[in-house]
């Protein structure tokens, strides 16, 4: 190297990265690890399936258990076929563990319904959708949101039932499950099957109350008012104000019925009847059936009517008519079939028997001494029918028949058909009178009455006249003057009067020439012929009361 040339630095490759890249290097990292935060700490995302979007909005809608949020509403959309929409929501990772197969969501907003009103919160904070967590082990993604909410959890403590009736639309959900008018559950579901063509009512019985539920135990509806009319009046029931506005379901075990076994099994199936009387119908399960023939008209008799015997209930009518048979080619003259049953159990409150048979041989025995059914007004206001049974003395031919494969009952016109054949034949001999001639005689008389009425009318007139007269009207004063010299007449002969004295002393007279003759006519009667010859002088006659 020359002392010319300048001194050359010596150039060395650096190795070492600058400090200055650790800034974004640290950023990346804390990037990546935020972004593993936030992928792990992420729940599930599942998709909720609901008739309405009502309510439900984008990244505001939170999805809460028990008031925790859980999750949060991340996107709304129609389903493909425009029948439903489908809400995804992303849920938090604690909640995973929730999402069973029977987990529960719905959908909570102001609601004004059976149970009560709720969700008034949600006025200010807007709608959220609750979640109930499920206690299944199967894991699900995808939900139906509830219409309402559910009356319990599936893990609430307490019994459910389900009742089935042959008609949907008896109960809703909500609807009171009643215990001697005492609310102790709640219909929370209902459905219809369409192969059995039953409607399915499930029902939440709450612990304690679940104990009252047996093998025997009966339910039926209850409308909150009862209107009984019966020949002892009215009779009006009210449930509690509940049951008044929407009706319900009541049950228990009948009266004089054993309990049975205690009911613990989930889901057991019950029937639902329409009332109590159906309740207590059902319970006669041992009868006899038969078919009573009516030549009169069945109008008011109607199935469920009571069978009675002197107003004691032995059997029910179960269908009017029962059928025509399809070999009869009309009407003209037929009897009306009935179909009837005598319930064993209510015969034997009142008489003794161990079986149906002996009760069937009781009765054949009974009908040939009359005993028949008739038809007899039950309701005089709504014209309803029953029949009457009962022992007719004069009914003692009896002969063994049957209609298609039911014996039958013997019959005897009602008392009411009775009377209209009577009246029916009394009106027909009026129609057989002859009323014609008789009117004709009538009308006849009449006219020859009203000819005479007419004649006297015109005599009395005459009569009057007559009498306005002034001769007629001095008759009077002449008659008087006539009556007064009768009177005049007959005083003189009177015992003050001339006549009178003058014969009084003509018979003194008389009496004295009498008793002068007494003394002759003695002598005439002794010697008749005193007359003719003179004879001895008589004595004189000595008066009796002059001897001494």
């Amino acid at each position: 190297m020359s002392e010319s040339s300048p001194p050359q630095a010596k150039k060395e490759a650096i190795k070492q990265i600058s400090s200055i890249w650790l800034v974004p290097i640290i950023a990346v990292g804390i990037g990546i690890w935020m972004l593993f935060q936030f992928i792990t700490s992420q729940g599930p995302e599942i998709v909720l399936k609901i008739d309405t979007a009502e309510g439900i909005e984008v990244g505001k809608t939170e999805i809460k258990a028990l008031n925790v949020k859980v999750g949060v509403v991340t996107g709304v959309t129609l389903n493909e076929d425009y029948s439903a929409i489908e809400v995804t929501a992303q849920m938090d990772k604690d909640a995973a563990r929730m999402l069973k197969d029977d987990t529960l969501f719905w959908v909570v907003k102001p609601r004004i319904g059976k149970s009560g009103v709720s969700g008034l919160d949600t006025l200010l904070s807007g709608a959220y959708i609750q979640l109930q967590p499920g206690k299944s082990g199967e894991e699900q993604r995808t939900f139906d949101v509830l219409d309402i909410p559910p009356v319990a959890p599936p893990d609430a403590k307490g019994l459910r039932l389900v009742l089935t009736h042959n008609e949907a639309g008896k109960l809703g959900v909500g609807d009171p499950v009643l215990y001697e008018g005492f609310t102790v559950g709640r219909v929370e579901n209902v459905t219809f099957d369409t192969e059995t063509k039953k409607a399915h009512y499930q029902l939440f019985i709450f612990e304690p109350y679940n104990s009252l539920i047996r093998k025997s135990t009966r339910f039926w509806l209850t409308s909150g008012v009862d209107i009984q009319m019966s020949a002892e009046g009215f009779n009006l029931k009210i449930g509690s104000i509940e049951s008044l506005i929407t009706g319900g379901v009541s049950f228990r075990v009948p009266k004089g019925r054993e309990p049975g076994e205690l009911i613990t099994k989930n889901k057991s199936k019950f029937r639902l009847y329409n009332n109590i009387k159906q309740v207590r119908e059902r319970f006669f399960e041992d009868y006899l059936e038969y078919v009573m023939l009516f030549d009169e008209s069945v109008r008011g008799l109607k199935p469920g009517a009571p069978i009675e015997y002197r107003g004691i209930q032995i059997g029910t009518v179960r269908k009017v008519p029962l059928d025509i048979m399809a070999s009869k080619k009309n009407f003209s003259n037929r009897e009306i079939p009935v179909l009837v049953r005598i319930e064993l159990d209510r015969v034997i409150a009142h008489v003794k028997y161990d079986n149906l048979d002996m009760l069937r041989a009781s009765l054949e025995e009974e009908f040939k001494y009359g005993l028949r059914g008739s038809l007899k007004t039950a309701n005089l206001l709504t014209g309803a029918l029953l029949v009457d049974v009962g022992v007719f003395a004069e009914e003692k031919t009896y002969k063994h028949q049957s209609y298609g494969e039911y014996d039958v009952f013997p019959t005897k016109a009602g008392g009411f058909a009775q009377i209209q054949k009577e009246i029916s034949s009394m009106l027909k001999k009026i129609n057989n009178l002859p009323v014609e001639d008789t009117l004709l005689t009538l009308n006849k008389t009449l006219e020859t009455s009203q000819k005479t009425l007419l004649a006297a009318e015109k005599v009395a007139t005459e009569l009057n006249s007559l009498l306005a007269q002034k001769d007629t009207k001095a008759i009077p004063g002449e008659i008087r003057e006539s009556l007064q010299q009768i009177q005049a007449t007959l005083d003189g002969y009177g015992k003050d009067g001339a006549t009178y004295q003058n014969l009084d002393q003509a018979l003194i007279q008389f009496e004295q020439v009498m008793t002068e003759l007494q003394p002759v006519l003695r002598q005439i009667n002794e010697k008749p012929n005193s007359l003719i010859f003179s004879g001895e002088k008589a004595a004189d006659p000595i008066p009796v009361g002059g001897r001494q």
